[in-house]
Protein backbone atom coordinates (compact mmCIF):
# COMPACT_ATOMS: atom_id res chain seq x y z
CA UNK A 1 0.00 0.00 0.00
CA UNK A 2 1.18 3.53 -0.62
CA UNK A 3 0.53 6.56 1.49
CA UNK A 4 0.97 10.25 0.76
CA UNK A 5 4.07 12.00 2.10
CA UNK A 6 4.09 12.74 5.82
CA UNK A 7 5.05 16.11 7.24
CA UNK A 8 8.14 16.28 9.43
CA UNK A 9 8.79 19.02 11.98
CA UNK A 10 11.63 20.31 9.79
CA UNK A 11 9.02 21.03 7.12
CA UNK A 12 10.20 18.46 4.61
CA UNK A 13 8.41 15.50 3.12
CA UNK A 14 8.44 11.94 4.34
CA UNK A 15 6.77 8.83 3.00
CA UNK A 16 5.78 5.56 4.59
CA UNK A 17 7.93 2.67 3.51
CA UNK A 18 5.18 0.74 1.78
CA UNK A 19 4.17 0.24 -1.81
CA UNK A 20 1.07 -1.61 -2.96
CA UNK A 21 0.23 -3.41 -6.17
CA UNK A 22 2.91 -6.04 -5.77
CA UNK A 23 5.76 -3.66 -4.93
CA UNK A 24 7.75 -4.21 -1.77
CA UNK A 25 7.70 -2.36 1.53
CA UNK A 26 11.15 -1.79 2.99
CA UNK A 27 12.65 -1.03 6.40
CA UNK A 28 16.31 -1.04 7.34
CA UNK A 29 18.14 -0.50 10.62
CA UNK A 30 21.52 0.94 11.47
CA UNK A 31 24.60 -0.97 12.61
CA UNK A 32 25.61 -0.34 16.23
CA UNK A 33 29.15 -1.20 17.20
CA UNK A 34 28.71 -2.62 20.67
CA UNK A 35 31.04 -2.51 23.63
CA UNK A 36 31.93 -6.08 24.44
CA UNK A 37 34.17 -7.71 26.99
CA UNK A 38 36.77 -8.44 24.31
CA UNK A 39 37.04 -4.73 23.57
CA UNK A 40 38.02 -4.08 27.19
CA UNK A 41 41.02 -6.42 27.09
CA UNK A 42 44.57 -5.19 27.52
CA UNK A 43 45.35 -5.67 23.86
CA UNK A 44 43.07 -2.72 23.05
CA UNK A 45 42.79 -4.11 19.52
CA UNK A 46 39.60 -2.61 17.98
CA UNK A 47 36.92 -5.11 17.10
CA UNK A 48 35.77 -4.96 13.50
CA UNK A 49 32.45 -3.17 12.98
CA UNK A 50 31.65 -5.81 10.37
CA UNK A 51 32.07 -8.54 12.99
CA UNK A 52 29.64 -6.73 15.30
CA UNK A 53 27.16 -6.39 12.48
CA UNK A 54 27.46 -10.08 11.72
CA UNK A 55 26.85 -10.95 15.35
CA UNK A 56 23.72 -8.79 15.45
CA UNK A 57 22.48 -10.35 12.23
CA UNK A 58 23.08 -13.93 13.37
CA UNK A 59 21.31 -13.30 16.67
CA UNK A 60 18.31 -11.57 15.08
CA UNK A 61 17.66 -13.13 11.67
CA UNK A 62 15.40 -15.95 12.93
CA UNK A 63 13.05 -13.46 14.60
CA UNK A 64 12.63 -11.27 11.51
CA UNK A 65 9.54 -11.81 9.37
CA UNK A 66 8.61 -11.22 5.73
CA UNK A 67 4.98 -10.08 5.42
CA UNK A 68 2.70 -10.28 2.39
CA UNK A 69 -0.76 -8.70 2.57
CA UNK A 70 -3.51 -8.94 -0.05
CA UNK A 71 -5.19 -5.55 -0.21
CA UNK A 72 -7.71 -3.91 -2.58
CA UNK A 73 -4.77 -2.06 -4.16
CA UNK A 74 -2.78 -5.27 -4.75
CA UNK A 75 -0.22 -7.19 -2.74
CA UNK A 76 1.81 -5.21 -0.21
CA UNK A 77 4.98 -6.57 1.31
CA UNK A 78 6.80 -5.46 4.39
CA UNK A 79 8.80 -6.50 7.42
CA UNK A 80 8.09 -7.40 11.03
CA UNK A 81 9.60 -9.15 14.02
CA UNK A 82 8.50 -11.66 16.65
CA UNK A 83 7.95 -10.43 20.20
CA UNK A 84 6.59 -13.64 21.77
CA UNK A 85 7.53 -17.30 21.52
CA UNK A 86 3.93 -18.24 20.65
CA UNK A 87 3.84 -16.12 17.50
CA UNK A 88 3.02 -12.43 18.14
CA UNK A 89 4.53 -10.19 15.46
CA UNK A 90 4.90 -6.40 15.39
CA UNK A 91 4.71 -4.52 12.10
CA UNK A 92 3.34 -1.24 10.71
CA UNK A 93 -0.40 -0.82 10.41
CA UNK A 94 0.02 0.54 6.88
CA UNK A 95 1.52 -2.80 5.82
CA UNK A 96 -1.65 -4.79 6.61
CA UNK A 97 -4.37 -2.11 6.60
CA UNK A 98 -7.44 -3.36 4.73
CA UNK A 99 -5.85 -6.74 3.97
CA UNK A 100 -8.17 -9.65 3.23
CA UNK A 101 -5.34 -12.11 3.83
CA UNK A 102 -1.91 -11.90 5.44
CA UNK A 103 0.93 -14.39 4.94
CA UNK A 104 4.16 -14.45 6.96
CA UNK A 105 7.54 -16.09 6.47
CA UNK A 106 9.50 -16.43 9.69
CA UNK A 107 13.27 -16.22 9.79
CA UNK A 108 15.08 -17.76 6.86
CA UNK A 109 12.20 -20.13 6.10
CA UNK A 110 10.68 -19.99 2.62
CA UNK A 111 7.40 -21.39 3.92
CA UNK A 112 4.59 -18.86 4.26
CA UNK A 113 1.92 -19.32 6.89
CA UNK A 114 -1.32 -17.41 7.52
CA UNK A 115 -1.34 -14.64 10.08
CA UNK A 116 -4.24 -12.97 11.85
CA UNK A 117 -4.31 -9.27 12.67
CA UNK A 118 -5.14 -9.22 16.40
CA UNK A 119 -4.42 -5.56 17.12
CA UNK A 120 -4.23 -2.41 15.02
CA UNK A 121 -3.74 1.28 15.75
CA UNK A 122 -3.57 3.61 12.72
CA UNK A 123 -2.81 6.56 15.02
CA UNK A 124 0.49 4.92 15.99
CA UNK A 125 0.88 3.10 12.65
CA UNK A 126 1.37 -0.20 14.47
CA UNK A 127 -0.22 -3.62 14.09
CA UNK A 128 0.08 -6.90 16.00
CA UNK A 129 -0.15 -10.18 14.09
CA UNK A 130 -0.50 -13.75 15.37
CA UNK A 131 0.80 -16.92 13.77
CA UNK A 132 0.75 -20.47 15.09
CA UNK A 133 3.98 -21.45 16.76
CA UNK A 134 5.84 -22.25 19.93
CA UNK A 135 9.39 -21.68 21.16
CA UNK A 136 9.96 -19.19 18.35
CA UNK A 137 12.95 -16.85 18.34
CA UNK A 138 12.08 -13.32 19.49
CA UNK A 139 13.55 -9.83 19.68
CA UNK A 140 13.54 -7.88 22.93
CA UNK A 141 12.27 -4.32 23.15
CA UNK A 142 14.83 -1.85 24.46
CA UNK A 143 14.37 1.53 26.13
CA UNK A 144 14.09 4.19 23.43
CA UNK A 145 14.40 6.96 26.04
CA UNK A 146 18.04 5.95 26.62
CA UNK A 147 19.03 6.35 22.96
CA UNK A 148 21.48 9.12 22.08
CA UNK A 149 22.46 10.82 18.85
CA UNK A 150 25.47 9.05 17.37
CA UNK A 151 24.57 5.61 18.70
CA UNK A 152 25.15 2.89 16.10
CA UNK A 153 22.09 0.97 14.88
CA UNK A 154 21.31 -2.08 12.71
CA UNK A 155 18.35 -2.83 10.46
CA UNK A 156 17.20 -6.17 9.06
CA UNK A 157 14.29 -6.08 6.65
CA UNK A 158 13.01 -6.86 3.18
CA UNK A 159 13.65 -3.81 0.98
CA UNK A 160 12.08 -4.22 -2.46
CA UNK A 161 11.38 -7.84 -1.52
CA UNK A 162 15.06 -8.64 -0.90
CA UNK A 163 14.60 -10.63 2.29
CA UNK A 164 16.97 -10.47 5.25
CA UNK A 165 18.82 -7.39 4.09
CA UNK A 166 21.08 -5.88 6.76
CA UNK A 167 21.92 -2.19 6.78
CA UNK A 168 23.75 -0.10 9.36
CA UNK A 169 24.03 3.50 10.45
CA UNK A 170 23.69 5.79 13.43
CA UNK A 171 20.99 7.68 15.29
CA UNK A 172 20.92 11.02 13.46
CA UNK A 173 18.38 12.85 15.63
CA UNK A 174 15.71 12.30 18.27
CA UNK A 175 12.20 13.54 19.11
CA UNK A 176 10.97 13.91 15.55
CA UNK A 177 7.21 14.17 14.94
CA UNK A 178 5.69 11.99 12.24
CA UNK A 179 2.22 12.03 10.75
CA UNK A 180 0.44 8.67 10.94
CA UNK A 181 -1.63 7.46 7.98
CA UNK A 182 -4.82 8.60 9.76
CA UNK A 183 -3.40 12.08 10.35
CA UNK A 184 -2.47 11.63 14.02
CA UNK A 185 0.92 12.77 15.29
CA UNK A 186 3.48 10.14 16.31
CA UNK A 187 5.88 11.83 18.71
CA UNK A 188 9.40 10.90 19.76
CA UNK A 189 10.42 9.26 16.48
CA UNK A 190 14.07 8.28 15.97
CA UNK A 191 15.82 9.65 12.89
CA UNK A 192 18.53 7.49 11.33
CA UNK A 193 20.80 7.50 8.29
CA UNK A 194 20.47 3.74 7.89
CA UNK A 195 19.29 2.82 4.41
CA UNK A 196 15.51 2.36 4.54
CA UNK A 197 13.55 1.59 1.41
CA UNK A 198 10.06 0.39 0.43
CA UNK A 199 9.68 -3.06 1.99
CA UNK A 200 11.43 -2.19 5.27
CA UNK A 201 8.13 -1.03 6.81
CA UNK A 202 7.51 -2.71 10.14
CA UNK A 203 11.08 -3.88 10.54
CA UNK A 204 13.14 -3.49 13.69
CA UNK A 205 15.74 -0.83 14.37
CA UNK A 206 18.28 -2.54 16.64
CA UNK A 207 20.85 -1.13 19.02
CA UNK A 208 24.34 -2.51 19.73
CA UNK A 209 22.87 -5.08 22.11
CA UNK A 210 20.48 -6.40 19.48
CA UNK A 211 17.43 -4.88 21.21
CA UNK A 212 14.65 -3.14 19.29
CA UNK A 213 14.70 0.63 19.84
CA UNK A 214 12.27 1.45 17.03
CA UNK A 215 10.02 0.25 14.21
CA UNK A 216 11.06 1.62 10.82
CA UNK A 217 8.12 3.41 9.26
CA UNK A 218 8.92 6.40 7.05
CA UNK A 219 11.65 7.93 4.93
CA UNK A 220 12.35 11.43 3.74
CA UNK A 221 11.62 11.66 0.04
CA UNK A 222 14.00 13.14 -2.47
CA UNK A 223 11.29 14.84 -4.51
CA UNK A 224 9.36 18.01 -3.80
CA UNK A 225 6.04 16.46 -4.82
CA UNK A 226 6.33 13.54 -2.39
CA UNK A 227 6.63 10.87 -5.08
CA UNK A 228 7.91 7.47 -3.96
CA UNK A 229 11.68 7.31 -3.89
CA UNK A 230 14.48 5.27 -2.45
CA UNK A 231 16.76 5.99 0.47
CA UNK A 232 18.23 9.48 0.78
CA UNK A 233 19.81 8.90 4.18
CA UNK A 234 16.92 10.15 6.30
CA UNK A 235 14.62 7.55 7.83
CA UNK A 236 12.32 7.47 10.84
CA UNK A 237 11.41 4.79 13.36
CA UNK A 238 8.56 4.71 15.87
CA UNK A 239 10.20 4.53 19.33
CA UNK A 240 10.17 1.20 21.17
CA UNK A 241 8.52 2.68 24.27
CA UNK A 242 5.53 3.57 22.10
CA UNK A 243 5.57 -0.01 20.80
CA UNK A 244 5.52 -1.38 24.36
CA UNK A 245 2.39 0.61 25.18
CA UNK A 246 0.76 -0.49 21.93
CA UNK A 247 1.42 -4.18 22.64
CA UNK A 248 -0.03 -3.85 26.14
CA UNK A 249 -3.16 -2.17 24.75
CA UNK A 250 -3.53 -4.81 22.03
CA UNK A 251 -3.20 -7.69 24.52
CA UNK A 252 -5.86 -6.03 26.69
CA UNK A 253 -8.28 -6.10 23.75
CA UNK A 254 -8.38 -2.32 23.34
CA UNK A 255 -7.18 -2.30 19.72
CA UNK A 256 -9.34 -4.76 17.80
CA UNK A 257 -8.85 -4.59 14.03
CA UNK A 258 -11.53 -2.64 12.20
CA UNK A 259 -12.84 -5.71 10.38
CA UNK A 260 -13.46 -7.52 13.68
CA UNK A 261 -15.31 -4.54 15.13
CA UNK A 262 -17.51 -4.28 12.04
CA UNK A 263 -18.35 -7.97 12.16
CA UNK A 264 -19.24 -7.70 15.84
CA UNK A 265 -21.55 -4.75 15.24
CA UNK A 266 -23.29 -6.52 12.36
CA UNK A 267 -24.04 -9.60 14.45
CA UNK A 268 -24.68 -7.96 17.83
CA UNK A 269 -27.88 -5.85 17.80
CA UNK A 270 -27.43 -4.79 21.41
CA UNK A 271 -24.08 -3.14 20.67
CA UNK A 272 -25.84 -1.26 17.86
CA UNK A 273 -28.22 0.27 20.39
CA UNK A 274 -25.35 1.76 22.43
CA UNK A 275 -25.40 5.53 22.23
CA UNK A 276 -28.98 5.51 20.89
CA UNK A 277 -32.06 6.47 22.89
CA UNK A 278 -34.60 3.71 22.46
CA UNK A 279 -37.83 3.03 24.31
CA UNK A 280 -37.99 -0.76 24.80
CA UNK A 281 -41.71 -0.48 25.36
CA UNK A 282 -42.53 1.34 22.16
CA UNK A 283 -43.34 4.66 23.85
CA UNK A 284 -45.50 3.23 26.57
CA UNK A 285 -47.17 0.50 24.56
CA UNK A 286 -47.68 -2.90 26.11
CA UNK A 287 -45.25 -5.56 24.91
CA UNK A 288 -46.22 -9.18 24.49
CA UNK A 289 -43.50 -11.35 26.16
CA UNK A 290 -43.60 -13.59 23.06
CA UNK A 291 -42.18 -10.78 20.96
CA UNK A 292 -45.50 -9.20 19.81
CA UNK A 293 -46.44 -5.61 20.54
CA UNK A 294 -49.33 -3.37 19.71
CA UNK A 295 -47.18 -1.57 17.21
CA UNK A 296 -44.07 -3.51 16.18
CA UNK A 297 -43.07 -0.96 13.56
CA UNK A 298 -42.41 1.59 16.32
CA UNK A 299 -40.78 -0.91 18.67
CA UNK A 300 -37.13 -1.54 17.72
CA UNK A 301 -36.56 -4.06 20.50
CA UNK A 302 -39.29 -6.44 19.42
CA UNK A 303 -38.19 -6.19 15.78
CA UNK A 304 -34.63 -7.13 16.70
CA UNK A 305 -35.82 -9.99 18.92
CA UNK A 306 -38.03 -11.34 16.15
CA UNK A 307 -35.19 -11.22 13.63
CA UNK A 308 -32.88 -13.04 16.04
CA UNK A 309 -35.50 -15.70 16.80
CA UNK A 310 -35.95 -16.29 13.08
CA UNK A 311 -32.19 -16.62 12.62
CA UNK A 312 -31.94 -13.52 10.43
CA UNK A 313 -28.77 -11.45 10.30
CA UNK A 314 -29.23 -7.85 11.38
CA UNK A 315 -27.55 -5.40 9.02
CA UNK A 316 -27.02 -2.07 10.82
CA UNK A 317 -26.52 -0.14 7.63
CA UNK A 318 -29.38 -1.25 5.42
CA UNK A 319 -32.65 -3.14 5.25
CA UNK A 320 -32.82 -6.83 6.07
CA UNK A 321 -35.46 -9.23 4.77
CA UNK A 322 -37.45 -6.26 3.53
CA UNK A 323 -37.72 -4.72 7.00
CA UNK A 324 -36.36 -1.28 7.82
CA UNK A 325 -33.84 -1.37 10.63
CA UNK A 326 -34.94 1.10 13.34
CA UNK A 327 -33.05 4.35 13.80
CA UNK A 328 -30.75 3.69 10.83
CA UNK A 329 -28.10 2.00 12.97
CA UNK A 330 -24.50 2.20 11.86
CA UNK A 331 -22.37 3.46 14.72
CA UNK A 332 -19.00 4.87 13.76
CA UNK A 333 -15.82 3.12 14.81
CA UNK A 334 -13.21 5.34 16.42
Amino acid sequence: MSFPPKSIIAGGLAATLAIGGGAAIVHELIDNPSTSGTQATASARPISADLNARQIYDASKDAVTYIQADTPQGQATGSGFLVSKDGLIVTNDHVVDGASQVQVKIGTSDKAQPAQVVGADPSRDLALLKVDGKDLKTLSLGDSSSVSVGDPVYAIGNPFGLDHTLTTGIVSALQRNLQAPDGATISGAIQTDAALNPGNSGGALLDADGKVIGVNSQIQTGSSNGAESGNVGIGFAIPSNTVKTFIADAKAGKLKPQQQQQQQEQTDPWSQLQGQQADPYGQGQQVDPNGQSQDQQSDPWSQLQEQLQQGQQVDPNSQDQGQAVPYGYGLGIG
